[in-house]
């Protein structure tokens, strides 16, 4: 017997998924999000702002807005803080609230993941399987660097710095969280962090369970706001390291403004990445990981494959096999469990992806749009595949931060490395070949902080991740990433 729902035609397919949409009501939503500051749930003394659903335009919460005396309070008491009890705290004794975090992140998943969902738009299954199992594999993985700092590599004896102060992005707002609090933690510092405007939801809730667990007042601090916040803790005087994931552009303001404090700085920024497919790669597998490399998180990636660059004696196989298999994909519905690309998380980033594909257009390259129906209320663009591009396009050169694609072709793998390399960023890069040795010469050859063999797209804790040139510096994961929050 066949359920009706799935033989029921729509367009550019035969058939279609009958709905499966996660229960909204798991986020628990409140109609009021406050700050946290040295333990506590607080208004702000800045202008409230709504946090807003991108897939259906309807508000979720009005957020309490900080000023600049909130960032000082926030600073002072995550100072106090360290001078008191985290920072002359065992390690030890420190990574038991780091376990306690990581297994509350567990218990509330769910809940977790819809709220992520309802607040970003990105699709269920990417925030319950991939954000928030990954939130808390950093917390785990930290936890058990809390004791043996002095076996991490970095010289005898090494110390926190003091304050941390970190801004995150709003494309993976509780993974960006993960990364910069975690390590932060175990080193012994405190910290004052600030989430983005259009998703704060769940850096507040991730204070609960700090609440949860216990965690000693100040320790962490979560400030709500615009831009002009993170600004304010940027600058502030008190603050002793600085990590902030977002815009090369604003990256390079926070660069100006910390020249010459002596003060610790880490910057992960936008990038442009290759994902170079040689003749001899194994083709499904390479579209496979095409597709993921560019439309998971709907192109929110800094290090999305964004760059095509296939050998030219397989583009035209490739190209046939990547449109067939991008017109699968099922946009709409976050909460949807079929849901491949969810919504665009603001109408401004939207207006932005529009502005630059139809550049990539009208400078002449081939513009090719999945026939998926997209819903008629809320922000989303169809996947695109650009082919016939060249170097000097826009598409080619600028970070569009969306799902859009641009192919190019090279003939020999020099010019496929020649091509990589003609970009001012570094985050990432893929290669698809059947031969190590080529996949060897390649990595030592393409200027990237991350070059993934036959896959795309795959993070761990245990790993270093960073960039070069405009991507920013410092790493973040693995030891290299304990360094950014010690003194060695």
């Amino acid at each position: 017997m066949t359920d009706p729902a799935l033989d029921a035609p729509r367009s550019g397919s035969p058939w279609q998924y009958s709905p499966a949409p996660e229960a909204r009501e798991l986020a628990d939503l409140k109609a009021n999000y406050r700050m946290f500051v040295d333990g506590e749930f607080i208004d702000g003394t800045g202008e409230p702002f709504i946090s807003t659903n991108p897939a259906t335009e309807e508000t979720l919460a009005e957020v309490s807005g900080a000023s600049e005396s909130d960032v000082d309070r926030a600073v002072a008491a995550a100072r106090a803080a360290f001078e008191r009890t985290w920072g002359p705290m065992p390690g030890s004794e420190r990574a038991k609230y780091l376990f306690r975090i990581a297994r509350l992140i567990q218990e509330r998943g769910r809940e977790l993941a819809v709220l992520e969902t309802l607040d970003n738009g990105k699709p269920i299954k990417e925030s319950r399987d991939a954000d928030i199992p990954t939130a808390a594999a950093h917390f785990f993985h930290h936890a058990g660097w809390a004791d043996k700092l002095d076996h991490a590599g970095h010289g005898a004896h090494p110390r926190p710095l003091g304050v941390a102060g970190q801004v995150i992005p709003w494309n993976f707002p509780l993974l960006m969280l993960a990364w910069k609090i975690a390590p932060a933690l175990a080193c012994g510092n405190t910290v004052v962090l600030k989430p983005a405007e259009t998703t704060p939801l769940t850096a507040l809730v991730f204070a609960e369970i700090c609440e949860q667990a216990g965690l000693p007042a100040g320790v962490v601090n979560i400030v709500t706001g615009a831009g002009d916040i993170g600004a304010e803790i940027v600058a502030h005087d008190d603050v002793d390291k600085v990590a902030f994931t977002g815009s090369t552009e604003v990256g390079k303001r926070i660069q100006r403004t910390l020249a010459g404090s002596g003060r610790k700085l880490t910057l992960e920024l936008g990038g442009k990445a290759a994902n170079i497919v040689f003749d001899d790669a194994p083709i499904d597998q390479a579209v496979e990981g095409v597709v993921n490399g560019i439309f998971f998180n709907q192109g929110h990636v800094c290090c999305a494959g964004s760059r095509l660059l296939v050998q030219e004696s397989i583009a035209e196989e490739l190209l046939g096999k990547l449109r067939s298999r991008v017109s699968t994909l099922q946009v709409g519905d976050p909460l949807d469990k079929n849901t491949d690309v969810g919504a665009i998380n603001s109408a401004d980033q939207l207006a932005r992806i529009t502005e630059l594909a139809d550049t990539g257009e009208s400078e002449g390259a081939r513009r090719w749009s999945s026939p998926c129906p997209l819903p008629e209320r809320g922000f989303f663009f169809a996947p695109t595949v650009f082919s016939e591009v060249q170097q000097s396009m826009r598409i080619a050169r600028e970070e569009v931060f969306g799902p859009v694609l641009s192919v190019l072709t090279f003939r020999t793998p020099e010019e496929a490395i020649a091509k990589a390399n003609n970009t001012p960023y570094g985050l990432s890069a893929g290669v698809w070949t059947e031969k190590g040795s080529r996949i060897l010469w390649a990595a030592q050859q393409i200027r990237a902080g991350v070059v993934w063999a036959n896959t795309f797209n795959r993070f761990d804790p245990t790993a270093p991740f960073g960039g070069y040139q405009e991507s920013g510096f410092g790493r973040e994961g693995g030891r290299a990433g304990l360094e950014a929050y010690l003194d060695v």
